[in-house]
């Protein structure tokens, strides 16, 4: 990753933390350009922590992207599984069949 693919902007904390975070722009956003990857970080009052908060998950994003997705092994039902579901689909059926209307 090269310093000029991010862009860091600090900003004012919003929640709890008083009037020195109300007041200092300690939170941190970094924006990966090529990616378009965003993260921020604003749990701390330091401002340097905030940043080696959000370079840390920044890194953690970038390097989940470059993880490899394992492809899926497609599976098929069992003959006996298939032959069980059949039988209580029929079961069901005469089930409602007997739900009907009495004639007579």
């Amino acid at each position: 990753m090269k310093a000029q693919d991010i862009r860091i902007d600090f900003f004012r904390g919003s929640g709890p933390g008083g009037q020195h975070r109300n007041t200092s722009e300690t939170g941190v956003r970094i924006t990966h350009l090529p990616s378009g990857i965003v993260v921020t970080a604003t749990e701390s009052r330091s401002r340097h922590q905030n940043l080696q908060r959000a370079m840390a998950r920044l890194e953690e994003k970038l390097a989940a992207r470059r993880r490899k997705k394992r492809p899926r092994i497609a599976t098929r039902p069992s003959k006996a599984s298939m032959r069980r579901r059949l039988e209580k689909k029929r079961q069901q059926a005469v089930k409602k069949k007997g739900r009907g209307k009495v004639e007579g």
